[in-house]
């Protein structure tokens, strides 16, 4: 075979495959390139941009309807959500959140958390919580079981000792009736009228040798001379109170007494007549003055002062800390009632306001169409060089048959 034969039967195959290959490459390649439109004498050029930059917009207007129209589906977006909204991950956003909170206000150093505790405080026992007790108050069993423990437990069995009881009488014979106190109360009995009802008394209520004695003598002249005695010679009457008080041993008997005072010595109806009377007591203060006595309290306190020691409390307690994972795990299952009951209308108001689809068309938009062709050969080179070796064996494939029609000839 001579040399022309030679190159007219090998040429078809070796030039078929350099135009299969090289073809589909520029064809891959005007996909993508070039990306800016091309002008010849104020005229664009054919092909230019590539078919993907001239075309991004509509290709991104695809790409999201697809994304959006079987991938992103508000089903999906809901069992999505079910998978992030899982209590342990609530739980673990929660404890987080709350820690943060704690290390902000251990940190901070401002007035303003310390006003607003003071205010939610001023606003809680001056405003919220005498409305709420005036409103429970009116309820027959306010308090009920409250007060009927504390008289019980300690009213019932209140018991002074011997020292209190000592301290009681002390403070009664010295503050509340001292000698002179006596005195006066001795004179301001003692008035005309009184004497003349004691004699008239004695006169008419006695008999045998006390008749005797009240209708000869009578008291009338006694009293009125003590009388007398206490007005004139005060500081000597006061002295014979006081002798009179020792010498009948007043402060033992008034010591015993109060150590045997006590409610269990009462009748059982009487005690518990007491107890109701308490109860009502309390309940009708409560109605009446409870709530003035609440605001003139909260008027009266220094709620920042307080609001900075609780804060501080905040900040070095190690129960705060300790009750974080409890407060969050609740948290954490309250969350998850809620969601489970709501989570389509919610995932239905989401989606129009996270608006996926515009966002996804803007990133595509956006993206540039050396970035779109890195991107897709970056997924998919191995595939498109295989089109591109694919044409090249084509090519080569349809010059060998041509080869082979040129041979039969």
């Amino acid at each position: 075979m001579d040399l022309r034969t030679f190159w007219t039967l090998v040429a078809p195959p070796v030039v078929g495959a350099i135009i299969g290959y090289f073809t589909n490459d520029i064809a891959i390649k005007m996909l993508f390139r070039p990306y800016r439109p091309l002008y010849v004498g104020g005229r664009k050029l054919p092909f230019t941009p590539g078919l993907i930059p001239s075309n991004q917009e509509r290709l991104a207007k695809r790409i999201s309807d697809a994304i959006m129209g079987s991938l992103l589906t508000p089903d999906e977006l809901q069992n999505l959500a079910r998978k992030l909204l899982q209590v342990e991950r609530l739980q673990a956003a929660i404890h987080w959140l709350l820690n943060l909170v704690l290390e902000q206000i251990q940190q901070t150093r401002s007035d303003k958390p310390v006003k607003i505790v003071a205010s939610i405080l001023k606003d809680f026992l001056g405003q919220s919580l005498p409305r709420l007790l005036k409103a429970t108050a009116r309820r027959a069993d306010f308090l009920e079981a409250p007060l009927n423990h504390i008289f019980d437990q300690v009213l019932l069995e209140l018991r002074l000792t011997e020292q209190q009881a000592e301290q009681l009488a002390d403070w009664l014979l010295e503050v509340v009736i001292p000698p002179d106190v006596l005195r006066r109360i001795v004179v301001d009995f003692l008035t005309d009228r009184n004497i003349r009802i004691i004699d008239e008394g004695f006169r008419q209520r006695t008999s045998g040798t006390y008749w005797v004695v009240a209708n000869l003598f009578g008291v009338r002249n006694a009293l009125t001379r003590l009388r007398t005695y206490c007005l004139d010679e005060q500081e000597e009457s006061n002295s014979r109170l006081a002798e009179l008080i020792q010498a009948l041993e007043i402060r033992e008997r008034i010591t015993e007494l109060l150590q045997n005072l006590s409610l269990q010595n009462l009748p059982v109806s009487t005690v518990r007549q007491l107890r109701r009377t308490m109860r009502e007591s309390v309940r009708n203060y409560v109605q009446t003055q409870g709530s003035d006595v609440l605001q003139g309290l909260s008027e009266s306190l220094n709620w920042e002062e307080i609001a900075t020691l609780l804060l501080n409390r905040l900040r070095t307690s190690s129960v705060v800390l300790s009750s974080l994972e409890p407060i969050s795990h609740e948290l954490a299952l309250l969350l998850e009632r809620y969601l489970e009951r709501d989570l389509e209308p919610i995932v239905a108001q989401v989606i129009p306001i996270l608006n996926i689809d515009q966002v996804i068309i803007n990133r595509v938009k956006a993206t540039s169409p050396r970035e779109l062709e890195l991107a897709i050969q970056g997924i998919v080179k191995s595939e498109l060089q295989a089109i591109v070796n694919l044409g090249g064996i084509l090519g080569f494939v349809i010059g060998l048959l041509q080869s082979a029609s040129l041979l039969l000839r």
